[in-house]
């Protein structure tokens, strides 16, 4: 069955359209979708690669989760959802804190066909203890690999374009791991 999601307006309103993802694609239809970054205790950022059989970015180096929203599901529900799915990660302990939402329009080709994404990203990080990469389960058709990254890896994967383009999703983590620290410094 086909992944069915709803259609948005440029203001990130639902239409009341529903479309599959691949008409959400071709036609260039505003939709939403979900990104998560995966912090450790050290302040590491877990990175996935994603599957070269990826129409979007293949091979490329990726934030911890990114995925589209269902019809009808939540943001949250869905960024639960594709951290279940992607890395196996699900369930008690994992508290997801809303960051940023930014939009982009980006085209790709894929098989000669020209793709349009219109994307509303809701945007969430949370913090596994002790998370080693070893140890996830990644779903093969669209994970090949998984890392953790200190900041200045990270910024230098984004100035050396080895990492697919969420400058604005980027940007809010950084800033964010940068208060965490900081307030970890009061006395």
């Amino acid at each position: 069955m086909p992944e069915m999601i709803d259609v948005l307006d440029k203001n990130g309103n639902k239409t009341g359209e529903v479309a599959t993802r691949d008409e959400v694609h071709k036609n260039g239809l505003w939709h939403r979708s979900i990104a998560v970054a995966i912090l450790n205790e050290k302040d590491e950022i877990l990175l996935q690669q994603r599957s070269h059989n990826k129409k979007k970015n293949p091979d490329m180096w990726d934030i911890s989760v990114a995925g589209h929203i269902d019809a009808g599901e939540s943001v949250l529900v869905a960024a639960m959802r594709e951290t279940a799915e992607e890395l196996g990660i699900s369930g008690g302990g994992v508290n997801f804190c809303y960051l940023t939402r930014y939009c982009e329009i980006s085209t790709y080709d894929w098989n000669g066909e020209k793709m349009t994404d219109r994307q509303f990203f809701d945007c969430f990080v949370t913090r596994i203890t002790g998370i080693q990469p070893s140890e996830i389960t990644f779903q093969t058709d669209e994970v090949q690999a998984v890392k953790l990254v200190n900041v200045t890896e990270f910024e230098h994967m984004i100035k050396e374009k080895q990492i697919v383009d969420r400058r604005a999703f980027y940007e809010a983590i950084i800033n964010y791991i940068s208060h965490s620290n900081a307030a970890k410094n009061v006395v």
